[in-house]
Formats: structure tokens, C-alpha cells, sequence
């Protein structure tokens, strides 16, 4: 009896308990409430679900038709939907780009979330939030690291916008026309997060310009202060950074091969070849190098890497700096049978687009077969590329062999690696890797 009333008081709780039926707006619901209506984007048979599967790009080419008068403008609210016009998700249109829409929820993730659902505002809002939580459950920033990457594109689910802080500045590397077009809301976003003071906006306006933007127009130009110098401090090393710098100023993305550096520097002669403000130098210095050289053509680089071997408070005869082309140099120093117990290749963005790989191909090759003879028989050669097209292809390794039979050496792969784990790659979308890092035996 006891039992039986048990059973019954159960039943009673699991129907109290019971979730109330609710019912699940769709996109196509929320749109046609839309106040100026929203353009459907119809795509091809067959490609569905490539971007059901998470590509947040859509291309040109796998557009069947467009639906909605008028046609919508670059940086519209768009449903991108299936061949029976069914919308899978939702995006922002560009009318002149090979990347017609850039996917920002689909339709499962807009029923789970409707707040964000045709609101850019409040997914600006949401993606940054969930960024900022990122990296603090990644430990940054910190009080021995406070130079990092807050959004990275893609990898962010934020196509196009990439923001990297450095202590109390953030600067903004803009690509996509949608961007440029939700400025001011990003910045609001970023000025909200804590102990950030200043946003520097650098558009990259030769991306831009293929996104259909002319910055000719003044409403593109932006007063800024981008020329100021901010110091910042990663493992516990200290950097000058310029803001009119090298892409946002800093290579974050080198942070933990720098540091594996410092880690294997103690007591070796070190040569960092386009050592650009001398990230991997200091580190190499401060590991306790015998000597350090760093070599490099830019000369404003190469004044702030001077300016902060005093910073550091380094020996300056234990550590210095060369104005040289790197080719120029590593033949000079083969002439001369000078090596290096580790050598650091890390060369700029020689294959900026795939149809020029070939030929970039050819220009590592060069380079480090140069690199690995002048790194004593035994050594380590840290080699690096930052062009997305050789570390896509997966080609960058047997580069490396073929440069090792030009220097009739023998090499063995002892570490592979890409970028610091502030800077997240979306699985769907690969291109979004782009920085290889091998460490190499030369024998």
C-alpha cells in the first residue's frame, strides 16, 4: 500500500514536473515579421550540405537564385536556404565578392538561441562575449602574458573580423565588408570588456577592396593613433609594438614556439633570420643564449628590436641586430663557413593566394636550403611559414626535403606546429590555418 502510494506520488511529480509544450520559431517565421523583409538566397542542388555541415562561406557558385525585390546590398540580413527555399540559416550578403554570404547561425542554433536570429547587433555582442570567455578559461590574459588574439575570424564564428589585444589596446584587423558596416557596434563590444582603453581600426584594404569597398571614399578614412608605441609583456618578455606595425603590430600567433626557443637557447649560438622586431631573439636571449644575431631589412623593425634589448635589460654584446637581406646574408655567411647551433627562418607571406604557389613554393625552397647550411651539422633549424596556400596544401614538408638535397643535408622532423591556441581554426572552414612551424634536425 505504502508502495503503491510511493508510485502514485511519483507519477503526480513527473506530471507537475513535465516541460510546458513549447513551440519553436523558425527563421522563416521571424523574417517575414522582419520590418523591411528579408532576400532569400537559394542554393544549388548538391551544396546544401556542405554548409548545413558548418562552411560558414558561400560562395558565388553555389548560388542558384536570389529571391526578394529589391535584391539585397552588400551587408544585408539574407536567409540562405535550400533548393526548395527552405532556410538553413542566415547570413550577410556582399553583392561584388566571390564570398556572396557569410553564414552566421543556422537554423537548429537560431531555434536555440532566437535573440541572435537576424540580429547582428546582438550576435556581434554574443560571439565577443563568448571570445572574451575563451581565452580567459585559456589563462589570458595574465599578469606574464598580456599581448594575445581575441577574435580570430572564422574561428571565432566572426568571418572577416580579427581583434588582438595588447595590454590595454585593441586593434582590429578588418576584411569583410560587413565589418566595415557594424564598426561602431564591434567597438562598443570591445570598449565594454574590461581594462581596454583604446580600439585602433586597420582595415585591410586590399581584401576590402575585392569586398567591393573603395577607400578612396573619406567615409573610409579614419583618424588614428595608430603611430603610438604600446609596451606589453608575453612569457614574461617585454615588447615595444607600433600599432602602424606588421599586420596588427605583434605576431601573437608565435607565442609558444617563441617560448619553446627560450626553452632549448641555453648556452647555443642563436640566428633569428627576418627577425622583424625580434620576437624569437629575445626569447633565445633570455633562454640564456651564448649569442644572439638577428637579421632583418626594415629598419623602423629593427629599432624597436634594439629598444627592447634595452627594455629587457640584455647584454648588447650578447645579443644584437642586422640591417641585411636575409638571402644576401645567409650566402655571405656560407662564403665565409659561418653556422649557428639554431637558426630561425621565419620568412613573410611569400604565397598571399594559391595560384602563386608554385612560385612561393620555389622561394622557401631557396631559402631554406641557404638556412640549413649555415646550421652546424647536428643543429636545429626552426622553419616557418605564414602563407595560408603552403600550409593548406600540405606541400611545406617536401619543400623542406627538397631544400635539404639542395644543401645535400639530412634533416628529421622533431616538432610540427601552427599557431598559439588564442587563435582557433573552424574545422568546416581549413582555410582559416595558416601558420606552419616545423623544428628540424639538420645532419
Amino acid at each position: 500500500m505504502v508502495l503503491g502510494s510511493r508510485l502514485l506520488m511519483s507519477r503526480t511529480l513527473s506530471l507537475a514536473s513535465a516541460p510546458a509544450t513549447t513551440t519553436t520559431t523558425t527563421l522563416q517565421e521571424i523574417a517575414s515579421n522582419h520590418p523591411k523583409g528579408i532576400a532569400k538566397v537559394v542554393l544549388k542542388k548538391g551544396k546544401t550540405q556542405l554548409f548545413r555541415d558548418g562552411s560558414p562561406m558561400v560562395y558565388s557558385g553555389a548560388v542558384d537564385r536570389i529571391i526578394g525585390r529589391p535584391p539585397p546590398k552588400t551587408g544585408d540580413i539574407v536567409l540562405v536556404a535550400d533548393g526548395t527555399e527552405k532556410p538553413i540559416g542566415w547570413g550577410l550578403y556582399n553583392s561584388v565578392s566571390m564570398f556572396c554570404v557569410r553564414l552566421m547561425q543556422l537554423e537548429d542554433e537560431a531555434a536555440r538561441d532566437p535573440s541572435c536570429a537576424l540580429n547582428v547587433d546582438k550576435l556581434i555582442e554574443t560571439r565577443i562575449d563568448a571570445a572574451v570567455t575563451l581565452r580567459e578559461r585559456l589563462g589570458l590574459p595574465s599578469a606574464n602574458t598580456n599581448a594575445y588574439r581575441l577574435v580570430n575570424s572564422e574561428g571565432d564564428r566572426l568571418s572577416g573580423l580579427i581583434v588582438d589585444i595588447f595590454g590595454d589596446e585593441a586593434v582590429v584587423a578588418s576584411s569583410a565588408a560587413w565589418v566595415e558596416k557594424y564598426k561602431q557596434q564591434i567597438k562598443d563590444c570591445i570598449h565594454r570588456i574590461n581594462n581596454i582603453n583604446n580600439v585602433t581600426w586597420r582595415p585591410s584594404t586590399e581584401i576590402l577592396k575585392e569586398e567591393g569597398l573603395d577607400f578612396s571614399d573619406s567615409a573610409f578614412v579614419e583618424s588614428s593613433n595608430s603611430s603610438r608605441m604600446v609596451k606589453v609583456v608575453e612569457n614574461g618578455i617585454s615588447y615595444l609594438i607600433s600599432l602602424e606595425g606588421q599586420k596588427t603590430g605583434f605576431y601573437a600567433d608565435q607565442r609558444d614556439n617563441r617560448k619553446l626557443i627560450s626553452s632549448i637557447s641555453e648556452g647555443q649560438k642563436i640566428l633569428d633570420i627576418f627577425c622583424y622586431t625580434g620576437g624569437f631573439a629575445l626569447n633565445a636571449a633570455c633562454g640564456g643564449a651564448l649569442s644572439v644575431t638577428g637579421v632583418d631589412s626594415s629598419l623602423p623593425a629593427l629599432e624597436i628590436a634594439n629598444e627592447n634589448i634595452v627594455l629587457n635589460g640584455l647584454d648588447p654584446g650578447r645579443i644584437s641586430f642586422l640591417r641585411q637581406d636575409a638571402t644576401e646574408f645567409m650566402k655571405n655567411a656560407i662564403s665565409k663557413g659561418k653556422s649557428w647551433d639554431i637558426v630561425i627562418l621565419d620568412p613573410p607571406k611569400l604565397a598571399p593566394r594559391r595560384k602563386v604557389l608554385q612560385s612561393a613554393s620555389g622561394m622557401y625552397r631557396n631559402l631554406n636550403s641557404l638556412a640549413m647550411q649555415i646550421t652546424r651539422r647536428g643543429g636545429l633549424l626552426m622553419t616557418c611559414s605564414c602563407s595560408g596556400a603552403m600550409t593548406q596544401s600540405g606541400t611545406f614538408l617536401p619543400v623542406l626535403q627538397g631544400a635539404a638535397q639542395m644543401a645535400e643535408k639530412k634533416i628529421t622532423v622533431i616538432r610540427q606546429a601552427g599557431a598559439a591556441c588564442d587563435h582557433p581554426i573552424d574545422p568546416s572552414y581549413p582555410e582559416g590555418a595558416y601558420l606552419s612551424n616545423i623544428l628540424l634536425r639538420v645532419l
